[in-house]
């Protein structure tokens, strides 16, 4: 069972910023949308461009329901995010302590979002279990759809994703560090063609230099993919 949160957006009313939530979910791994009300009807053409390439995994598969109450359906927690509300009885967290909540436990949750003009009202805040809160300026409270989805879904997704940034198509052989054999072969490479360009001049500073050179290379943090540029560079300086 996918125990991802749930994303729901209230009564959202631009389907430019239904998409961009939909790709600030997708940045984080979360793939389920569920709308309620959307105020230009749904499927939205606004949204299907700006969601970009997050359109076919999360806006396509998005469903629309006509109450929150409904869109509820087989969710067992729920965190409604609000800078208001606090005249409710409920717990209230931050974004970093909400999703460390909902990592623990063993069904789905929610997040709930309000639309943008409003926010959520207490009738929307009271069938949630808790309160989201993020801690801004409070002399300006307000944060966009998206903006708030990305928190969120940053705050879930910290202890889950790669803690180190991956892009796609990155060669992960090339990001390897190089081991001390490998340093070893290219500081004997560079150790030969500077000999042989005499480099190592005078005699009597040759063993100094040499043992400098060493040193350096010992010191610097290079990746597999880094020697073999270094070995061709060096082939191609003394190619001819």
């Amino acid at each position: 069972m996918d125990r991802n949160p749930v994303i729901i957006l209230v009564r959202p009313q631009m389907g430019e910023n239904i998409g961009a939530a939909a790709r600030a979910m997708l940045n984080f791994g979360l793939t389920e949308m569920r709308l309620v009300e959307p105020r230009d009807g749904w499927p939205n053409p606004k949204a299907v461009a700006m969601a970009s390439g997050a359109a076919g995994k999360v806006l396509d598969q998005a469903k629309v329901y006509a109450t929150l109450a409904d869109a509820m359906e087989g969710i067992e927690y729920a965190y409604a995010t609000t800078a208001r509300g606090r005249e409710l009885t409920k717990p209230v967290f931050t974004p970093e302590t909400a999703m460390a909540d909902t990592r623990a436990r063993q069904g789905r949750s929610a997040i709930v979002f309000g639309p943008e003009r409003t926010g959520l009202e207490n009738d929307d805040i009271a069938r949630a279990n808790a309160i989201v809160t993020v801690p801004v300026n409070p002399d300006f409270p307000s944060l966009n759809l998206a903006q708030a989805v990305l928190l969120m879904g940053y705050e879930y997704g910290r202890d889950i994703l790669p803690p180190e940034p991956n892009p796609h198509a990155r060669r992960e052989d090339s990001e390897t560090a190089a081991d001390r054999v490998e340093i070893e072969r290219l500081g004997d490479h560079y150790e030969e063609k500077l000999e042989a360009a005499g480099f190592f001049f005078p005699e009597t500073k040759a063993a100094s230099m040499r043992l400098n050179m060493r040193n350096m290379w010992s010191r610097l943090a290079l990746t597999r993919g880094d020697v073999r540029v270094l070995h061709g560079v060096l082939r191609q300086l003394t190619r001819r």
